[in-house]
C-alpha cells in the first residue's frame, strides 16, 4: 500500500513539474535595455556581421536562420539566407522566418527598424561593445538567451585569457602618436569612445583624435599633418586598393619619414567579435616597432606588406 501511494505521489509530482511554464530568460543588453524571452531562443537572426560572429562564438550558430550582407565568418555563415544589409532590411522576409530573437547593431542599424521589430513582438538584443571587455559579456548573454551558456562561457574565458596576455606582453610599449584611418575617401577616423581607440591604448598607441565627440568622424588631411603622427594605421580588406597611398608623398609627417605606415585587415579590427584580438595583435606588433627612436619595421614583416600578398 505504501509503495503504491509513493508511486502515485511521484507521478503527481512529475505531472505538476511538467505543467510548469519554462523558466523565463532575461538579460540586459549593451544599451541597458531588458531583453526577455519565455524560453531559450530557437530561431535567431543577426543584423550585422559582428553580431553573426558573436552568435557563433556563443555556441549558437546552429540556431541562426538568417543574417545580413557581408556576414562571411565563419564559413557556415555564408550559407545562411540574407535579410538585406545593416541599413536596408527585408521586413517581410524577417517576419516570414519567425525569429524569436534578433541580435542587432545599435549604432549601425536604423532605429526605426529596431522599433518596428519590437512592435512586431520580436525580442531584440542590441549589441554595441565599446570596450574589449564587453565582447565576452555579449557572448555570455547571447549564450544565455540561446540556451548555449556553457559553450559561451568557455569561449568568453578564452577571449579574456588572450586579452590579458596581450596586456602583459605590450603593456610597457612606449607611447606612440597614432592616426587611425577608418576610411580614405572621405578621410575618416575614430574618436576616443570607439573600441578601436581602446585597441590603440592596449598597444601603447595614443589616438590623436580621441577627443572627437562621436564614434567616427571626417577629418581633414591638414589636421592630420598638423598633428604629426608617429604611425599611421589604415584598415582595408585583402584585394582593396592601397589605403595608404595618399600619405606617401607627405614626407614631413613623422610616420611617413620613418616608414611607420601599417595596413590592417578591416574585418579583424572593425568587427566587435573575438577576432578583434587578431587585429589587436597586428596593431601591437606594429606599434612596438614604431616607438620613439626605433627603426622602421623590415618591409617584409609589416602588417601592410602581409595584407598585400
Amino acid at each position: 500500500m505504501k509503495t503504491s501511494s509513493r508511486r502515485n505521489a511521484a507521478c503527481c509530482l512529475l505531472l505538476w513539474l511538467f505543467s510548469l511554464p519554462l523558466q523565463a530568460l532575461e538579460v540586459v543588453d549593451d544599451t541597458g535595455r531588458l531583453v526577455h524571452l519565455d524560453r531559450d531562443a530557437r530561431r535567431v537572426i543577426t543584423l550585422s556581421p559582428h553580431a553573426t560572429e558573436l552568435v557563433f562564438a556563443a555556441g549558437a550558430g546552429e540556431k541562426l536562420v538568417a543574417v545580413v550582407a557581408h556576414s562571411d565568418y565563419p564559413a557556415a555563415a555564408r550559407r545562411l539566407p540574407s535579410v538585406g544589409d545593416a541599413t536596408r532590411l527585408d521586413r517581410e522576409r524577417i517576419l516570414a522566418l519567425r525569429p524569436d530573437l534578433v541580435i542587432a547593431w545599435d549604432s549601425g542599424n536604423r532605429e526605426k527598424d529596431l522599433a518596428w521589430l519590437n512592435r512586431a513582438g520580436v525580442a531584440v538584443y542590441r549589441s554595441e561593445p565599446r570596450r574589449l571587455e564587453h565582447i565576452p559579456l555579449d557572448m555570455e548573454r547571447i549564450g544565455l538567451l540561446a540556451g548555449t551558456a556553457a559553450a559561451a562561457r568557455e569561449n568568453a574565458a578564452r577571449f579574456r585569457r588572450r586579452l590579458e596576455e596581450l596586456r602583459r606582453r605590450y603593456g610597457k610599449t612606449p607611447p606612440v602618436r597614432v592616426f587611425y584611418q577608418l576610411w580614405p575617401r572621405p578621410l575618416m577616423t575614430v574618436g576616443g569612445g570607439h573600441i578601436i581607440s581602446e585597441v590603440l591604448r592596449l598597444c601603447g598607441g595614443v589616438n590623436l583624435f580621441s577627443r572627437l565627440p562621436t564614434l567616427a568622424a571626417r577629418v581633414s588631411r591638414e589636421a592630420v599633418i598638423l598633428a604629426n603622427p608617429q604611425a599611421i594605421i589604415a584598415a582595408a580588406n585583402p584585394g582593396a586598393p592601397d589605403p595608404l597611398g595618399g600619405w606617401r608623398r607627405w614626407s614631413t609627417v613623422a610616420a611617413v619619414k620613418s616608414g611607420h605606415l601599417y595596413r590592417i585587415e578591416a574585418d579583424l579590427i572593425h568587427r566587435q567579435s573575438p577576432r578583434i584580438l587578431d587585429g589587436a595583435e597586428q596593431v601591437c606588433e606594429a606599434l612596438a616597432q614604431a616607438g620613439p627612436g626605433l627603426p622602421a619595421l623590415d618591409r617584409q614583416s609589416t602588417p601592410e606588406t602581409q595584407q598585400n600578398h
